[in-house]
């Protein structure tokens, strides 16, 4: 995983940190080609440079992100 996607994951909440860590490690099992990095100040997966999954934080829950195209 990329570096800074694992500190974003380190930087929330004991309870958020769990998900977070838990939805990276989902999403890189079924998208083992998929490059990871921080994008628009969130944990973004790209296919061929395309988004294709990610997550942010809201006020009271992680957000899992999908994007088609």
């Amino acid at each position: 995983m990329n570096k800074d996607v694992m500190a974003y994951n380190n930087s929330q909440s004991t309870e958020n940190k769990r998900i977070c860590n838990l939805l990276a490690k989902e999403i890189n099992s079924d998208l083992p080609e998929a490059e990871n990095k921080i994008w628009h100040a969130h944990p973004v997966w790209f296919l061929n440079g395309n988004p294709i999954v990610g997550s942010s934080k809201l006020k009271d829950c992680i957000r899992l992100l999908f994007w088609n195209g």
